[in-house]
């Protein structure tokens, strides 16, 4: 069954009303296509208009949506032989972040991302896509082999922040999500970077230091959730509307303050209705993004992604 979010109860009512109309109707007693054409289509006007106007906090929770396509989903629809790399050579492999090499049409690419899981086994084993420290080490040493063979590299963000632990605290935490954000910005290799669901603080611009910065349409993006927010500010996590109002985590926010490149439009409804269209959607502005890059020195690219930083900061 489809999962419904709380704003989309009235959405789930006439489709539900529709699906119970279908099944009468597969019984053959009585013809009610009309009226199942007429309620398809007011479910549909409905759906557009709710998703034309959601609000930061309801954008919030579509970017948390447990049917969003996930990095796995990304790699499995997008990456030809992809050959997945683990460990940190340090600590450990931590599955919240995952990385490997493949070819995104044709050209070859390394990719690392976060994998939240989607279901209670796997969002055991990825750690909710928390990465440790040695999921950031990871990813260093990733962007070190695309940067030694001059691949480029794409980033998939989407995590509600680093495992704030206290096993993580011990190992570094917060030295290796600097040392991640500081080897993004020294890469001499184009660097895509899309934000596909959460971008939680720290632990998504260690990622994310990007040339080019791409987001979904209905993906957040912030240095910390709307709940962590209204819990400081207001002492309550129940105020978390109104600090996503005033946080401006939306695509549109962020693409005017200059933290983000190009907005990715997803299906009507959302890209957890339509993943393979999201998905393809995705891809191909990446691949624009990176022919874009293509032509530059390394120096450029160094220089390019600096400069969007120091004008951001």
């Amino acid at each position: 069954m489809a999962t419904f979010l709380d704003f989309e109860k009235p959405i789930a009512e006439l489709e539900a009303r529709v699906a119970e109309l279908r099944e009468t109707a597969s019984a053959g007693e009585i013809n009610i296509e009309a009226e199942i054409g007429r309620l398809e289509e007011k479910a549909d006007r409905l759906l557009r208009e709710t998703y034309a106007r959601l609000s930061p906090w309801q954008k919030t929770q579509v970017a948390r949506h447990p049917e969003r396509p996930h990095f796995k989903d990304y790699v499995g629809a997008l990456i030809e032989d992809f050959v997945p790399l683990g460990g940190d050579r340090n600590f450990g492999d931590d599955q919240a972040i995952i990385g490997g090499l493949g070819r995104l049409g044709g050209r070859k690419i390394v990719l690392i991302g976060h994998e939240k899981g989607d279901d209670t086994a796997s969002r055991l084993k990825h750690n909710f896509g928390m990465a440790r420290p040695e999921g950031y080490r990871k990813a260093i040493r990733l962007m070190e082999l695309a940067d030694k063979f001059a691949l480029p590299i794409v980033t998939l963000v989407d995590t509600p922040g680093a495992f704030p632990g206290v096993q993580a605290e011990e190992r570094g935490q917060a030295e290796a999500i600097a040392r991640s954000t500081e080897q993004c910005l020294k890469l001499g290799v184009p660097l895509v970077a899309a934000v596909v669901g959460e971008g939680g603080s720290g632990g998504a611009i260690a990622i994310a230091a990007a040339n080019r910065v791409l987001m979904l349409e209905h993906a957040v993006y912030s240095v910390i959730s709307p709940e962590g927010c209204a819990s400081i500010l207001w002492r309550t996590a129940e105020k978390a509307a109104d600090a996503a109002e005033a946080m401006r985590i939306t695509a549109s926010d962020l693409q005017q303050l200059g933290v983000v490149d190009r907005i990715v439009p997803e299906p009507v409804g959302g890209a957890h209705r339509q993943p393979g269209e999201a998905i393809e959607t995705l891809g191909s502005a990446v691949a624009e993004a990176l022919d874009e890059l293509s032509g530059l020195s390394r120096e450029a690219l160094r220089a390019d992604r600096r400069g969007k930083y120091l004008a951001v900061a």
